[in-house]
């Protein structure tokens, strides 16, 4: 490109450019498209089975009970009458990242099909331990009737890990979808591909090839674009908060990447720019790939931005070395990103390694920069030194360049309950924050809880394996966290048993008197949690039951001379809903409370726009017990 051209570009880009440089912590890329649910106008033609609701009731215990309520929001499957037909989309996709809610009756059984060929299963799996193709998040299987009966079915992929719900919960998934592509000849060259399925948080299916449609497909053939397609004539479902993007072919691309690399302490961008670089260097990835030292260096990648389209770009930057909990005395590095000579956002080191921004930018090709220093000797996971994560209109969220492998490879650390429970203190990440004084615990039917000791408070359960330990264990370890392997429903983490003045008084967030005292083992394995308030002691253990389909949360009290209320803290949530069956519905039916005895709780509403379930503590006799299941 001559001199005059490239003026004009950067004089084009100077006045086109709007930079919105945000914390985009609540919307952390692009917007979704939408497909409202007020009416089935964005559908096909369809059969009278298809209802548009307000609320949906299946009962988890039996099925047949399902209860509809009239209004909008839920796309319902409604086989009662004669009409059994799928559902199709009028729009048509290729490339696609679709997210939705869905809920299963008891039994049930239906999928979702992208472009009307390419099946997700969705399926009542509640508790299956090893799921198969024809359970809830498997890729279901092609099929072939002239091969041999036991081989008609073939290319199936079960999920991972079973994740399912009980009936009549919301689940979510989050599919990632790359079309098949075709040349000018109308040749197939690649086939269809689920680049990932992530099944209630956790990911199940990860850069998986389709030779072909699966069974039950609305289209046998193949073709760069077709409607989502939602099965019908299998049993009852129910969906909600569809929303998509849909993707082009054409990705975000760097190019010509030179690493300058400085080395010594830099305290400013303005100290790195008045220094000499010690070597230069042509380089693929984005990376500090140069030799010397890994403790104090700088480095700037210069080359060239390709941008496929106009519209609104999102950028995120992560550097590694710039822990998240960051001592401010002792700063550990920054980083700059500019596009066309103008700055995109800057880490200043302050509050951890990572920045974002949303740029309105041309498409055409820009000058890029990415500078940055690192100062002190943090040790930290190599796995990725930088990492640039990009998307824009028609390009999926994707990291530039390759990813640096690690320096020190080590798989992950996993800790699994096998045979009988298996206990581990840790520090654990609750609701955004760390929590340090927290014993979790794993049992072998793949149910698990955590347990603040500081508080005497359930912070989280979840179906799946156990614990990943990586980041507490290899080397000097890192944030010290452990994390669930399975899909993770949090509570408040506020404790179970409180005094209080009446039933209108504030749930506190900690007890003033609290005093740990302590667990004991009990002769299966699992812990026994003691505490005392004021003049109560209190005991709190946790059963699995009926294969890990619940957990039975049990508290015993221990009054002594206490004359206020006691009351038990059983839930919290947005919506708390009592149900025909006579459990509870706790946070918009995220999961299930199912009360032991005759004691009626009490609903109310809290100063966070949310509810709580209390129980009061029987005040006959000295030692009072409660008992609660807790389903999903």
């Amino acid at each position: 490109m001559n001199s005059y051209k490239m003026l004009s570009r950067l004089f084009c880009f100077v006045a086109c450019i709007f930079i919105v440089i945000a914390n985009l912590q609540a919307q952390p890329y692009l917007p979704y498209s939408t497909i409202p649910l007020n009416n089935l106008d964005l559908f096909r033609k369809t059969g009278d089975n298809w209802k548009i609701a307000n609320d949906v009731f299946y009962d988890y215990k039996q099925s047949g009970k399902g209860k509809i309520e009239p209004g909008t929001g839920i796309l319902v499957n409604d086989l009662s009458g004669k009409s059994n037909d799928h559902l199709f989309t009028k729009m048509e996709h290729g490339d696609i990242e679709i997210e939705l809610d869905f809920m299963m009756e008891k039994g049930s059984n239906a999928g979702i099909y992208l472009q009307g060929r390419y099946e997700i299963q969705m399926f009542d799996s509640w508790g299956e331990k090893r799921p198969k193709v024809t359970d809830n998040g498997a890729i279901y299987q092609r099929w072939d009737e002239s091969r041999p009966e036991e081989k008609k079915g073939y290319e199936g992929h079960p999920p991972t890990q079973n994740l399912s719900k009980a009936p009549g919960l919301w689940q979510h998934y989050k599919i990632i979808f790359r079309a098949p592509r075709f040349n000018e000849k109308g040749e197939k060259t690649e086939n269809a591909r689920f680049v990932k399925v992530i099944h209630n948080g956790v990911t199940i299916h990860e850069n998986t090839e389709l030779y072909g449609p699966t069974r039950a497909a609305a289209f046998e053939d193949e073709k760069p674009l077709g409607p989502l397609m939602i099965q019908g004539d299998h049993g009852p479902v129910a969906i909600r908060n569809i929303r998509y993007k849909a993707y082009g072919n054409e990705p975000v691309k760097l190019s010509n990447l030179n690493l300058s690399a400085y080395e010594g302490k830099f305290e400013s961008f303005t100290d790195l720019d008045s220094s000499t670089p010690k070597n230069q260097y042509t380089i693929d990835l984005l990376a500090h790939s140069a030799p010397g030292s890994k403790e104090n260096f700088g480095g700037k990648i210069k080359g060239q931005i390709i941008l496929p389209a106009t519209g609104t770009y999102f950028f995120k930057l992560s550097l590694g070395w710039i822990p998240s909990e960051v001592n401010l005395n002792v700063l550990n590095g920054a980083g700059k990103l500019e596009i066309g000579g103008k700055e995109i956002f800057t880490i200043d080191g302050k509050e951890g390694g990572e920045a974002s921004a949303t740029v309105e930018l041309r498409a055409g090709t820009y000058p890029f920069e990415l500078s940055y220093y690192k100062n002190f000797p943090l040790w930290y996971a190599r796995t990725n030194d930088i990492s640039l994560a990009v998307e824009g209109p028609g390009v999926p969220y994707a990291y530039l360049n390759a990813i640096i492998p690690e320096v020190d490879p080590v798989g992950n650390i996993n800790l699994l309950a096998e045979g009988k429970p298996v206990m581990q203190r840790s520090f654990i990440n609750h609701k955004g924050k760390k929590k340090t004084k927290v014993i979790s615990v794993g049992e072998p039917g793949f149910v698990n809880y955590s347990y603040d000791l500081q508080h005497g408070a359930l912070l989280q359960i979840w179906r799946g394996d156990f614990l990943q330990t990586t980041p507490m264990w290899h080397g000097r370890g890192e944030t010290q966290l452990a994390i669930p392997l399975g899909s993770v429903i949090e509570f408040s983490g506020k404790p179970t048993v409180a005094i209080l003045e009446n039933k209108n008084s504030v749930w506190p967030d900690s007890n003033a008197t609290y005093n740990y005292l302590g667990y004991d083992i009990d002769e299966n394995s699992r812990p026994v949690f003691k505490y005392s308030i004021e003049e109560i002691s209190v005991k709190e253990y946790f059963e699995t039951a009926e294969e890990g389909k619940r957990i039975t949360h049990a508290i015993v009290v221990e009054k002594g001379n206490a004359k206020k209320d006691i009351w038990c803290k059983i839930a919290e949530g947005k919506k708390i809903q009592k149900l025909p069956n006579g459990a509870y519905a706790i946070d918009d039916k995220s999961y299930y409370i199912e009360l032991a005895g005759k004691q009626t709780p009490v609903v109310r509403a809290t100063n966070n726009n949310s509810q709580e379930l209390l129980l009061p503590v029987d005040s006959k006799g000295n030692t009072a017990s409660i008992k609660y299941s807790i389903i999903w």
